[in-house]
């Protein structure tokens, strides 16, 4: 296996634990972030990927992009690669500008090699079906998307129906539990979920999400950008922290949950 895998973005990016290396490859940011992600009896794997300041904000003029760093795009594209499905909320669709879920060729050769699709899945929750089914992410889609809404909504005609598989995961709201049932039936062994902040805490409230992906960007924002996860949850919900890597001053770091077994070999008949 190449060192590069897919090196979209120049920055060296060394490790902290759980063993310290001066200058990982992407190959060893690849296997840090795949220790242990795995369910008996195939439930999907959930993992959910942000940046945040140092001040705590997720956005910076209304886009997590103006957070990002060289040693976040290069994490974030890996893992990207790993994904079965990319999970995205319709408002981060709209405000983050989202094209077509289309990787480069590199990506598509490592994940043909890897027993992939080579463009992973593209899942878009709208409980009002507010989006634009001409816009590329769409029209050029090299995947037919899915977008995840309410039954109210799905009865309703909409051009949303001819440019994507359209399904009601609940009544009058989304359930997550539903969604992530149906992404399961699909074959889908490995979520992953870009935002937004609401769309997550739904998840984490629902106890759907086994791991967050953290980088901290080395600014101090002090704007009015919320929280990575924002919606109430019974209780705090635990974490491990499972790898941390740093560039410069950024630190990104995998957090697992607590309920979630050790490192081990995947089921050979887990669906990737």
């Amino acid at each position: 296996m190449n060192a590069a895998v897919m090196r979209t973005a120049s920055a060296d990016i060394g490790r902290l634990l759980p063993t310290t290396a001066a200058n990982v490859t992407d190959q060893e940011i690849l296997e840090a972030y795949t220790a242990g992600t795995w369910h008996a009896g195939g439930k999907p794997w959930v993992r959910l990927n942000f940046v945040a300041s140092v001040d705590g904000s997720a956005t910076r003029d209304g886009r997590s992009g103006g957070l990002g760093t060289p040693a976040d795009s290069r994490v974030f594209d890996l893992l990207r690669l790993l994904a079965d499905v990319i999970l995205i909320g319709a408002g981060t669709v709209r405000a983050e500008g989202y094209g077509a879920m289309m990787l480069p060729a590199s990506a598509v050769r490592w994940r043909r090699a890897n027993g992939k699709t080579d463009h992973p899945a593209l899942a878009i929750v709208s409980g009002r079906l507010g989006l634009d089914a001409a816009s590329p992410i769409f029209r050029a889609a090299p995947l037919r998307p899915i977008v995840y809404t309410t039954a109210v909504s799905a009865d309703k005609r909409n051009a949303l129906h001819a440019a994507a598989d359209v399904i009601a995961v609940g009544d009058r709201m989304v359930d997550p539990r539903l969604l992530i049932a149906d992404l399961c039936e699909r074959g889908h062994g490995v979520v992953h979920c870009e935002g937004g902040p609401t769309l997550a805490g739904q998840l984490v409230a629902c106890g759907e999400v086994d791991e967050l992906c953290l980088t901290i960007s080395p600014q101090i924002d002090a704007g009015p950008g919320g929280r990575v996860i924002a919606n109430p949850i019974p209780a705090p919900q635990g974490v491990r922290l499972a790898a941390l890597h740093h560039s410069d001053s950024t630190l990104l770091a995998r957090y697992v949950r607590d309920r979630m077994p050790e490192a081990g070999p995947p089921p050979t008949d887990q669906a990737s």
